[in-house]
């Protein structure tokens, strides 16, 4: 039987011309098209450089230059720690086409974490911007494997010079180098990236990504973004702004996808409100991401207030869109919709895209669905599944934890076997995301494992009422986190920011006699409306402007626990 079956496949196998090229799925192979369709298209700067797709390759092969002459060689691991630039874009092409790893390295951790994750990676070569440098200057003798350190100025001020022994400085380097450089092909299969989680617990893991999985991420979130009839789409006519940092999941792969497709790109720096709704105005963006959080401030902002947002198409992660920004966005015309991913899955999954027809559904039908975590993507294998590992029905009503199988997830953690063991239990990766999936096939997240609340024997989501919450006209901000109950082993209880300015001023009765009613309807279960309503001043979020429940369980728990 043995030979039979191999004798079987290797009739399958079909055979190559010796001079066949056979294509490895590599990141330099994304350049072909923009280059033969787009060449002369613009990439913005904060509104003040610009340079086009040909200047961007002459400049991506001037930086392998440089780091080659840095020492920079295959398998070395380059760090860099910029704002949202051009640079950061010639560094996510340049860096894996020589076979080097590009370590993207949170700037918002602490101190501490940014060297240990320098040091976990192995990193030889840091690129750091100069308003970074008293982070570096304050670990550099920490620093293990880091060999050369290369200064990115803006201003290009000669007074850093004897801070930190730099090697070079960004613009200098690529002036003194070639023009040119031959990319060489090799194993698709080759690490191209590493990053570092944002968890709440613990030191960040490393995940890391191949050219494949890159690569095949690129055109199936290209296939899935160009796939809708109308609205909630991402094509060659569109001006693409980044608002979720590149140090983060590859700013969500979506500048891989917009230089695949040769689109204009506008890169903002650093985050400052007003200056994100100028270059929206100015360079007419039509397409970006961010978390929730980010968009309900640009909202709230001076110009974000009278500008016109109608041409824009705005994907909401890292987080659930609640439905009271998604009715606020949609006032102002913005296109708006959930994604899903995580920083493990490279990390699209889902999107919250509309079906066909949609577009005739009222506005609370239409915020319904784009609030959704949305429907999978191509190629990606989702489940709910119980703890048992099988399958849950798919009513929208039954709920478990959310598995996956898609080409570009990370393989594991870096040098954490452990961990990798766990993630991949079975087969699929678990996201550790609770999750029901209806009967269209949208699915829903209900909350994180180590968030959901228990209350009565019921699983309440803490997601649901704070997108319910969300509607109540004077809140700004909300979190809805799990407190000890004798008698109901949990109780939800909601931290609420309110808008500035809104009089009468609501009270944690008023906002709790909100949920309730939609209790009475049965819309949602008694267990799930907040016992307390607490006004705070601001809510606690992680690095990336998710909300930190982990902190703000340990900031309120005791008190809560004293008034439940």
């Amino acid at each position: 039987m043995q030979q039979i079956t191999e004798t079987h496949m290797n009739q399958q196998m079909f055979e190559a011309a010796p001079s066949a090229y056979a294509y490895p799925l590599l990141i330099k192979h994304l350049l072909h098209t923009p280059m033969a369709h787009a060449p002369d298209q613009e990439i913005v700067y904060r509104g003040t450089t610009r340079l086009t797709y040909r200047g961007m390759q002459e400049r991506i092969a001037r930086l392998a230059n440089g780091l080659t002459r840095h020492g920079a060689t295959m398998g070395s691991t380059i760090a860099v720690m910029d704002w949202d630039s051009h640079r950061y874009l010639e560094c996510y092409f340049a860096i894996p086409m020589m076979g080097a790893v590009l370590q993207t390295v949170n700037v918002r951790l602490s101190p501490a974490e940014i060297a240990y994750t320098i040091n976990h990676a192995g990193a030889h070569i840091l690129l750091v911007h100069s308003d970074f440098l008293p982070v570096v200057e304050s670990i550099r003798d920490q620093l293990e494997s880091v060999r050369a350190v290369i200064l990115i100025d803006d201003e290009r001020d000669e007074a850093y010079a004897h801070i930190i022994p730099f090697a070079d400085e960004y613009e200098a380097m690529l002036a003194a180098s070639e023009p040119a450089y031959d990319f060489p092909d090799f194993d698709e299969n080759t690490r191209a990236t590493t990053f570092y989680t944002t968890g709440t617990t613990g030191l960040p893991k490393g995940v890391y990504f191949s050219h494949r999985q890159l690569v095949l991420h690129t055109i199936t979130g290209m296939a899935a973004l160009a796939s809708p009839a109308s609205g909630q789409r991402f094509h060659r006519g569109d001006v693409y702004m980044p608002i979720t940092p590149m140090f983060h999941v590859h700013a969500w792969g979506m500048p891989y996808i917009a230089t695949m497709l040769g689109v204009k790109q506008v890169y903002p720096g650093r985050y400052v409100p007003e200056r994100l709704i100028e270059l929206v105005r100015d360079e007419g963006v039509t397409f970006s991401h961010c978390v929730g959080t980010i968009l309900h401030m640009l909202l709230g902002c001076r110009d974000g207030k009278s500008v016109d947002l109608s041409r824009w198409k705005v994907v909401i992660g890292g987080g659930a869109l609640l439905h009271g920004l998604a009715r606020a966005a949609l006032e102002r015309g913005i296109d708006i919709f959930a994604g899903y991913g995580m920083s493990e899955t490279c990390p699209l999954l889902s999107l919250a895209q509309l079906q066909p027809g949609s577009e005739e559904l009222d506005i609370e039908e239409q915020v319904a669905l784009r609030c959704k975590t949305g429907l999978p993507i191509p190629l990606v294998d989702l489940r709910i599944v119980n703890e048992d590992g099988a399958d849950v029905v798919y009513d929208g009503r039954a709920s478990g934890e959310i598995v996956v199988r898609a080409p570009w997830l990370t393989q594991g953690y870096l040098k954490n076997p452990e961990a990798s063991a766990a993630l991949w239990d079975g087969g699929y990766l678990h996201t550790q995301d609770i999750g029901s999936i209806d009967r269209n096939g949208y699915l829903q997240i209900t909350d994180r494992i180590k968030d959901v609340i228990k209350s009565g024997g019921e699983w309440v989501s803490s997601l649901e009422i704070e997108s319910l919450i969300s509607l109540y006209p004077a809140v700004s901000e909300v979190a809805v986190i799990g407190v000890k109950d004798e008698k109901w082993g949990e109780r939800p209880v909601a931290l609420v920011v309110l808008k500035p300015g809104i009089t009468p001023a609501a009270s944690g009765d008023d906002i709790r006699n909100h949920v309730l009613a939609f209790s009475e309807t049965g819309r949602i279960s008694k267990y799930a409306v907040p016992q307390i309503v607490k006004i705070v001043d601001q809510l606690d979020k992680t690095s990336v402007g998710k909300l930190n429940k982990k902190r703000l369980r340990e900031q309120f728990a005791q008190s809560l626990e004293r008034e439940a």
